[in-house]
């Protein structure tokens, strides 16, 4: 069983956290998770086609950006997902381990809360560690981000490690930005494959 005293602290304001680590959006082809990642990240880039937000795909961020990852070597992959979503597939970091794509880079948006079925505490509210368990799949740099100073060091890093790298970013479980986005996955496709057909 785990302790209470081994529950973590969510502070940061994902409002101003996320933007500030992703920086320059146009640096990244981006697969974003569900629900907050996938508002956080249409918002920051008006919907630009280079990001592609999922919705109810529960536990394909990941496995979908290191598909990316592989095929467009030449390109740097972000996926910016939930620890709700990530949990629904966290055996995947074990694959993204193994493979260890140079150009990828994985930021889970950590509010202990699962935000797609109804803001229920999810179990890293609870004290599930997923650095941790990045780091038990074999992903060798990682880093987890608690406060703002924090942050540079991880936003350089998700653009020049070499090799696969995961960030942990604790944020409170407040709302993402307010932002209504296209849901319909054949207009959402098309546009993504423009950008990688450029």
């Amino acid at each position: 069983m785990i302790r209470p005293s081994a529950t973590p602290e969510f502070l940061l304001d994902r409002n101003e956290a996320v933007p500030r680590l992703v920086g320059r959006h146009e640096d990244f082809l981006i697969v974003a998770g569900l629900a907050g990642t996938a508002r956080d990240l249409t918002f920051l880039s008006r919907d630009a086609p280079h990001v592609f937000a999922l919705a109810g795909t529960m536990g394909a961020a990941t496995a979908m950006g290191l598909g990316l990852a592989l095929a467009r070597p030449e390109r740097r992959v972000l996926v910016v997902t939930g620890d709700g979503e990530l949990l629904m597939n966290v055996g995947t970091l074990a694959t993204v381990a193994v493979m260890n794509p140079p150009n990828l880079a994985i930021v889970c948006v950590d509010n202990g809360r699962y935000g797609e079925t109804g803001y229920q505490k999810s179990h890293t509210s609870l004290g599930v560690d997923l650095e941790q368990m990045a780091l038990g799949a074999g992903i060798r740099t990682t880093r987890r981000i608690t406060r703002p100073e924090e942050i540079p060091e991880a936003s350089r890093l998700i653009r020049e490690g070499n090799g696969t790298s995961f960030v942990l970013m604790r944020v409170a479980p407040t709302e993402s930005p307010p932002h209504k986005r296209d849901l319909d996955p054949t207009t959402e496709r098309h546009r993504f494959r423009a950008v990688l057909l450029d």
